[in-house]
């Protein structure tokens, strides 16, 4: 039976189940505790120390004034302060970085990219839980997979990185799950509504066995109808973390994730539709049927597990290896076709690391290792009949196979002085058989050869609290598994690797005490072979190189900390925290058929974004935080010929904690999302088919809720 039937009901009774159970749980657990009620609160707003203090980069973590990188860390505090449903409003106060969000649970990220290429998402960007690839060894991120309760801290570093990483052109992405830092007896409940049928439920736990075992276990359920027509959501998450030091130097750590995901897809709308009724979802058009009549809408079923082992053979030499898998059920009813995925993954990253830190002078260290991915692929694709499977139209098994031996060395010299060199060498290749329909060659390959990726870098600490970087650095990125087999049902052979070598420097400074931090970076990539997505006549997509992506970008960023604590005045805290970044994107030599678009603005990619985020704390533990993102207007088409308009987005969450007990303490929060209700389009769809560019936003909406930690 599709998964999708009976998709609402089953939903329905699932929260029914579940809010019964916490309200009982939650009610029990205030009651027992409201005879120790008193006025004061230990609760502390950790967002407000500044985030980027250390940031996990190139096998450990470090200081980040003196990294080579361009990078921020994003705790879960500061994602606790936008709305718990989404990871959106945190990772796009990252300069460079963008998010966007097409209907509830439908995302794309992009780091330094355009949004141009992202069949599942994600554009050229590598993402690691820990030390396990949640990026698939078909280039495939499932990143709406996570909940944003189950994380620790994200680490970003921007700009390509073959070397170390494997394939990316963008930058790379650590999530440090809940489990594996510092070991701490905490949890929580949150219990949170909102407009369009929002309704999210989290538990999360931590424990400290003992000095050398400690756990996480991280659920959640998140449900919503959705502003458009065709766009309910329902998400059931499971995440398990553990960490043992069984012996003075060595440690194994552990993570399960499964998640049941399944979300309606509406489809783009012309502008004219758009302006008519913003929450439609797609109509028909002609002999193609509307979105809601196919019941277009996607469901996975994924379970990621990984475990790895540290062992310390000496005082200088060290081993890390991870071995990691991925089982996916993904089905995917749209307009043109029904398509089922069965997608198995298994991997190993494993190597050695020699530090030598005996003169303080001069410390260096140098790592050799490797990274391996194998994926099995096996893809069907019927006539969808409004919603059902029926006639075959394609069958094909895809195998895939990803490598990379990489090498590091750094030297710290006179405390002040950083040079490290990389290198990688990257092996992807492709093998298919097409099972259906039959062809007089159902077999083949593609393979991007062997891929060189080096990386030179330097920062200079000039004086206390102020450092120089610099980097030259090779990005390279091959098609995915979702390009070369695209929703047309075509394998395309033709596809090759994107390539580049991006030219890099910036500057941090950071105040005494910290109370001020800036960041500034200029780059220069230029992209070889960059792939574009198109659409057929039918809206089926299918993917091209589009020759030359010049992409120049300046990005600033600052953390000021305004008003330290103080509890004797109205406003007890302030910070602020801002973000911008310039975007000069612009095509090289690219033609397709007659049409040249050399020279034209990258599709999908704004000027100018800018976020800010403003922190408050008022007396008796009211705290106020109100975001801003800026994006200005971006290209539509290749040809450049439609534009969004440019949007101010302001967001607004408050809270209010109160101590019930020493181990208790209960919070209520209330936001307001879209506060200025702006028409806007967050997430369009590129070179659309017949103009259907746009998935309206929300208009202005609301949510609340309780959470109760111990």
């Amino acid at each position: 039976m599709p998964v999708h039937q009976g998709f609402i009901r089953q939903e329905q009774d699932y929260m029914t189940r579940i809010v019964t159970l916490l309200l009982i749980t939650f009610c029990v657990a205030v009651s027992s505790t409201l005879y120790g009620l008193t006025t004061d609160s230990i609760y502390q707003n950790e967002s407000l120390t500044l985030e980027p203090v250390e940031v996990i980069a190139y096998f450990n973590q470090q200081p980040i004034l003196g990294l080579t990188a361009s990078a921020q860390s994003v705790s879960s505090n500061l994602i606790e302060t936008q709305q718990a449903t989404t990871l959106l409003p945190a990772l796009n106060m990252v300069a460079g970085v963008r998010m966007e969000e097409r209907s509830p649970g439908s995302y794309r990220l992009a780091i330094r990219g355009s949004l141009i290429r992202s069949p599942f998402g994600i554009r050229n960007v590598k993402i690691y839980i820990d030390e396990f690839p949640l990026t698939d060894a078909g280039g495939n991120t499932y990143l709406n997979l996570i909940d944003p309760a189950s994380i620790s801290t994200i680490h970003v570093l921007k700009g390509p990185d073959g070397s170390l990483y494997g394939a990316n052109s963008g930058g790379v992405i650590r999530i440090q799950p809940k489990g594996f830092g510092t070991p701490r007896n905490q949890g929580f409940l949150l219990l949170s509504g909102g407009s369009f049928g929002l309704f999210q439920e989290q538990f999360s736990i931590q424990r400290k066995v003992n000095d050398s075992y400690a756990f996480s276990i991280d659920q959640s359920f998140t449900r919503s109808d959705g502003y458009r027509e065709n766009t309910a959501l329902n998400k059931k998450t499971f995440q398990t973390s553990h960490k043992w030091q069984y012996s003075e130097n060595n440690e194994l750590r552990f993570i399960a994730l499964y998640t049941d995901l399944g979300y309606l897809t509406p489809g783009g709308l012309t502008e004219d539709q758009m302006h008519e009724n913003p929450r439609m979802a797609r109509p028909s058009s002609g002999s193609t049927p509307s979105a809601v009549e196919q019941e277009s809408g996607i469901y996975n079923r994924t379970f990621f597990g990984g475990i790895a082992h540290n062992a310390r053979i000496s005082g200088r030499l060290s081993h890390t290896i991870s071995v990691f898998g991925s089982h996916t059920d993904f089905e995917n009813p749209f307009i043109t076709n029904y398509e089922f995925r069965k997608e198995k993954n298994l991997g190993i990253r494993t190597y050695f690391s020699y530090r030598n830190v005996d003169q303080e002078q001069f410390q260096w260290q140098m790592q050799f290792g490797f990274e391996g991915q194998k994926g099995w692929n096996r893809i069907d694709n019927y006539d969808n009949e409004k919603g059902t499977a029926t006639t075959p139209q394609a069958k094909d098994n895809l195998d895939n196979t990803q490598g990379s031996f990489f090498y590091r060395a750094m030297a710290y010299l006179y405390n002040r002085w950083t040079i490290e060199a990389s290198l990688g060498i990257n092996r992807v290749e492709i093998n298919y058989t097409q099972r259906y329909p039959e062809v007089p060659d159902p077999d083949g390959s593609a393979g991007f050869g062997n891929i060189w990726m080096p990386r030179i870098a330097t920062s200079y600490i000039l004086r206390e609290g102020l450092a120089v970087r610099g980097s030259i650095s090779k990005g390279y990125s091959p098609p995915t598994i979702a390009e070369v087999r695209s929703s047309d049902n075509i394998i395309n052979t033709d596809l090759t690797a994107e390539t580049g070598i991006n030219y890099e420097l910036g500057i941090r400074w950071e105040t005494a005490g910290r109370r001020f931090i800036a960041d500034v970076s200029l780059y220069n990539y230029n992209m070889d072979n960059g792939i574009v997505r198109h659409l057929r006549d039918n809206g089926a997509e299918f993917y091209l190189n589009a020759g030359e992506i010049k992409q120049k970008g300046i990005e600033a960023s600052i953390w000021a900390y305004l008003l330290p604590m103080q509890t004797g005045r109205f406003i007890q805290t302030l910070s602020l925290q801002s973000a911008v970044s310039y975007n000069h994107y612009r095509f090289g030599n690219y033609q397709v058929n007659d049409n040249d678009f050399s020279r034209n603005k990258v599709t999908a990619v704004p000027d100018w974004v800018w976020t800010n985020s403003l922190f408050i704390t008022f007396p008796k533990q009211f705290r106020l935080n109100v975001s801003h993102n800026f994006t200005s207007a971006m290209p539509l088409d290749d040809a450049n010929s439609f534009f969004s308009d440019k949007f101010h987005l302001v967001q607004l969450k408050g809270s209010w904690n109160r101590k019930m007990n020493q181990s208790l303490q209960i919070e209520f929060f209330a936001g307001i999302d879209n506060l200025l209700n702006e028409k806007y389009s967050l997430g369009n769809d590129i070179n659309a088919f017949g103009n259907r560019f746009f998935n309206p936003a929300p208009t202005r909406n609301y949510y609340g809720g309780t959470k109760l930690s111990f």
